[in-house]
């Protein structure tokens, strides 16, 4: 296990100006305003924040500014912003409305040029990548890119795209198990595993958090993020006790 920090990250996913929370990337429920969301969860002890505009993707637009804007005033720890970020200029537009990184997926596996020159243009601490993913047994990791918000099935081998995203210096890798997403039942711990052992990159663990034990789970496979919504967002586990259960663990985790 990593003896750097570990940090709990709250994702906020966005639809139409509000957070909401699926399961398996479908059956979404209403779950807040984002500025209420993002204050509740800095004062509850989060390191950072995520927020993630659903639907921008497939609805071929950029990420609401405006959303962006309220929650960096309301902010009080690093936010990663992502949806509909497609290109350099609309991640500066993100950044200038005063996200601290930015999060590209999609558009990204579209155009993996665009990965570099982001990194060139707003430094490789600014640039997350985000890889949806899904069991396939019949690729060499078991794991498939998947990219449109799930829906779209690439017939890429995820570690190998993790590997060639890693190439590029990114610093934040972040796998999302289409399988475990708002199922709660665990992370899918063997492409963190995979992904850690085969790239330099942080590894965010995202997808099927349900109990304090899954985030230990997901530190022990090599994230050094570990990202939840629902037991977040509907009160099911408190940050700080989060934490200490951790900490109690031996992991190494900011109190």
């Amino acid at each position: 296990m990593s003896s750097e920090i570990i940090k709990i990250m709250p994702c906020l996913d966005m639809r139409a100006g509000r957070v909401v929370k699926g399961v398996h990337f479908v059956d979404i429920a209403d779950a807040g305003d984002p500025v209420a969301c993002a204050q509740a969860y800095c004062k509850a002890g989060a390191d950072e924040l995520a927020l993630l505009d659903i639907t921008a993707t497939v609805e071929n637009r950029g990420t609401l500014l405006d959303v962006v804007k309220r929650v960096a005033e309301a902010c009080t720890v690093p936010f990663t912003v992502g949806g509909g970020i497609s290109d350099v200029k609309s991640a500066a537009a993100v950044l200038a409305a005063g996200a601290n990184k930015i999060s590209t997926s999609s558009a990204a596996f579209r155009k993996p040029e665009i990965i570099p020159a982001m990194i060139k243009e707003f430094g490789a601490d600014a640039v997350t990548v985000a890889i949806d993913v899904d069991v396939n047994p019949s690729l060499p990791s078991g794991y498939e890119v998947y990219i449109d918000g799930g829906r779209t099935a690439t017939g890429c081998d995820a570690v190998e795209w993790a590997k060639k995203v890693d190439g590029f210096g990114v610093k934040v890798i972040l796998p999302t198990s289409k399988a475990g997403d708002g199922a709660k039942t665990g992370y899918d711990l063997p492409v963190i595993k995979a992904i850690h052992d085969n790239c330099k990159a942080q590894v965010v663990a995202s997808g099927g958090a349900g109990k304090m034990e899954h985030f230990l789970e997901a530190a022990k496979a090599g994230a050094t993020v570990l990202l939840a919504a629902s037991v977040f967002h509907f009160h099911m586990i408190d940050i700080m006790e989060l934490k200490k259960y951790l900490k109690a663990n031996g992991v190494n985790v900011k109190l």
